[in-house]
């Protein structure tokens, strides 16, 4: 598999035939926005109005990192591609909550946490390991009777929210800076770890969301190796 990163960017490339790009997807893009910045750039190259380009692993416009963008006949291999781990860094602020899990909405259910400690988190941390069934947040993709469990909840509509089985390889706590934890997670496909910050709350006896999230690897690829959307647009660019 052709993979472009720091190591060999500006290398000649027949995209049609496909490549992957290891992109660092910034703060408040979507993953569909830095699709369509790549698929924009293509379709100048050849002149088209259609190229094919898809990635293998969604990050919420409040995460930061890796994201693997498969361009031409190797958006095929996406369902293949899919099933990778994961690797995470995270921080979880205690005592509140938002509707999202995440920083996109207000602070709700205020709730005291002077009673965890560092030892308390890394002890409710470790009980998450192995598989187990997590309760998909209300604001994602996930969908119920075809529609989009964020769409129903931005409606007001009542729904009793989806579950799926995860699996969670390891967690390693960095840090507690209260309210504050710091903390990488391994995990397998699908696993939603604004669901999982929710989760540890819920067994520290408080409310927490994520609030900052920054995917460090998939599989063993490395966001240390991966490009700015800028430095992919220039070089595909200049072979125009």
């Amino acid at each position: 598999m052709i993979v472009i990163d720091k190591d060999n960017i500006g290398q000649e490339v027949d995209y049609e035939a496909g490549c992957v790009f290891l992109v660092d997807k910034p703060l408040d893009w979507t993953s569909f926005d830095v699709v369509n910045k790549i698929r924009f750039a293509l379709r100048s190259l050849y002149g088209r109005k259609k190229f094919k380009v898809g990635h293998n692993g969604t990050l919420d416009p409040l995460a930061s990192g890796l994201l693997m963008i498969f361009v031409g006949k190797y958006t095929k291999l996406i369902p293949h591609e899919e099933n990778h781990d994961k690797k995470y860094e995270s921080i979880i602020k205690l005592g509140a909550t938002t509707e999202s899990l995440d920083r996109e909405m207000e602070e709700i259910e205020l709730k005291p946490y002077d009673h965890v400690d560092l030892q308390s988190i890394e002890e409710e941390a470790q009980k998450f390991l192995g598989e187990s069934t997590q309760e998909i947040p209300a604001y994602s993709a996930a969908k119920i009777n075809g529609r989009a469990m964020y769409k129903l909840a931005r409606a007001g509509k009542e729904f009793k929210p989806k579950s799926k089985q995860v699996i969670i390889h390891t967690v390693d706590v960095k840090s507690y800076d209260a309210p504050f934890i710091g903390l990488d997670l391994l995990c397998g496909k699908g696993t939603y770890v604004r669901a999982f910050a929710r989760d540890i709350g819920q067994k520290l006896n408080t409310s927490a969301y994520l609030y900052a999230l920054r995917r460090t690897e998939i599989s063993n690829y490395s966001v240390e190796k991966a490009l700015t959307i800028d430095d992919i647009c220039k070089s595909i660019n200049k072979d125009n």
